[in-house]
């Protein structure tokens, strides 16, 4: 930390320093080439989905330079980047599109007709169960965009949504793996979840499926979701995934949230701030989120409990916004967890705090997230800016954008999901 009192553009600073170390962590590249596999004797096919697939694929083409290599890799608009012999699609996220029901049929094709001497290298990283999507038999793409449209509006879980996600698709819930033998299916996967499940990033193409038909049905009834007619049949049918015990698995966490908030607490103790992380698995609603952690440091502020100040609150996970049925503004998680953080502190002095998706997209806007400072909400009335109504509006992204305390990363190319960082001094 800088000698004498803290300013608002030290801990600005601070807090940028902090996100910046957290996606460095989870930077796909470099990270990837320890974890190869022996080469295979026969043929690599390299497949893979989500918003860090690209990157990883063009570090597996550049180390594997001399064998037989090929493949398809889907990645979301922006991505993209060369691979080499290994062909990078872009597609749509959170809601497929028909690139990613064609990125998915070729991927599925890529794999068919290999040999015990053959070696698949599945890429999975966040993103991913939109962006490779094949419907299930009798779906539409339509139907298959509808079911995601339901779920992000209805406050799901992640793990919530991937396994009904699973059981309507023709190439999740280890449906890939399965069509892939009996060559030798290796995944280097980066996770984006509370817990860092492989069966849950990108739906889990590769790994078997714990989840069942039944756990699906209870879904559905709890978050009041009633599915399109023909994916309701799917479920009405009974079909089941691949089972733990049916596919031999071989799974490689290359980049994970909890590694990510490791090394961002490394880079604050190095300031001279003492650091407590709350742990990666933070979920629930936005706002209710941001009044709980508003309460955490207004501890530390007034009592030094369980931390004193200088201090700052880690975290990581991914909570939910769900949308009424009047919609909403522009926002993601992040924005409204930070607006909720802001009204809850009520302009409290010397707390700062910043939240952003580690692939720089908090959910459709452009930004990654926000930062707050103690005159946040004094910033905004003179500006006219109610932020209660902004709030209840969903419209979070509206009100920081009207304060510039947007922050602006581009993509990252890569996902660990959230990150947040409460600073107390």
């Amino acid at each position: 930390m800088a000698a004498g009192p803290i300013t608002d553009v030290h801990a600005r600073a601070l807090l940028r320093r902090l996100f910046d170390a957290a996606v460095e962590r989870a930077a796909p590249g470099e990270a990837v080439v320890p974890l190869l596999p022996t080469k295979p004797k026969g043929r690599c096919v390299v497949i893979g989905a989500g918003k860090a697939s690209a990157a990883m694929a063009a570090a597996v083409d550049a180390e594997w330079s001399d064998i037989d290599l090929s493949g398809v890799v889907v990645t979301r608009d922006g991505y993209a980047v060369p691979a080499g012999r290994i062909e990078i699609i872009e597609a749509s996220h959170p809601v497929p599109d028909h690139r990613s029901e064609d990125a998915a049929r070729r991927i599925l094709a890529a794999v068919e007709g290999l040999g015990p001497d053959d070696l698949v290298l599945a890429l999975v990283s966040g993103g991913g169960s939109a962006l490779m999507v094949m419907p299930g038999p009798g779906m539409t793409l339509a139907d298959k965009q509808e079911v995601n449209r339901l779920l992000l509006a209805s406050g799901a879980t992640i793990n919530e949504m991937n396994a009904v996600r699973k059981h309507l698709s023709a190439i999740k819930g280890g449906r890939l793996a399965a069509a892939a033998a009996p060559a030798r299916v290796v995944s280097l996967v980066i996770s984006d979840i509370p817990g860092d499940d492989p069966g849950a990033i990108a739906s889990g193409p590769t790994v078997t499926d714990a989840s069942t038909i039944d756990d699906v049905r209870e879904i559905l009834a709890r978050r009041s979701i009633s599915l399109p007619a023909s994916a309701q049949a799917i479920i009405d049918s009974g079909a089941e995934t691949p089972k733990p015990g049916e596919i031999t698995e071989d799974i490689r966490m290359v980049a994970a949230p909890s590694l990510s908030l490791a090394h961002a607490a490394e880079v604050a103790r190095a300031a001279g701030v003492n650091t407590l992380v709350l742990g990666d698995a933070i979920e629930g609603e936005a706002r209710e989120a941001g009044i709980v952690m508003a309460g955490i440091a207004r501890s530390i502020r007034e009592h030094g409990v369980p931390v004193t100040a200088p201090a700052v609150l880690l975290s990581g996970g991914e909570t939910t916004v769900t949308i009424g049925k009047d919609g909403a503004g522009r926002g993601g998680r992040n924005t409204e967890f930070q607006l909720a953080l802001a009204l809850a502190l009520a302009g409290m002095d010397d707390i700062w705090a910043l939240s952003c998706d580690t692939d720089g997209i908090d959910g459709t806007e452009d930004a990654a997230g926000s930062i707050i400072a103690p005159d946040t909400l004094e910033r905004g009335q003179a500006q006219g800016l109610d932020a209660r109504a902004f709030l209840g509006a969903h419209d979070s992204y509206t009100y920081f954008d009207a304060l510039g305390d947007l922050v602006l990363t581009g993509p990252t190319m890569t996902n660990v999901n959230d990150f947040r960082a409460i600073l107390v001094v």
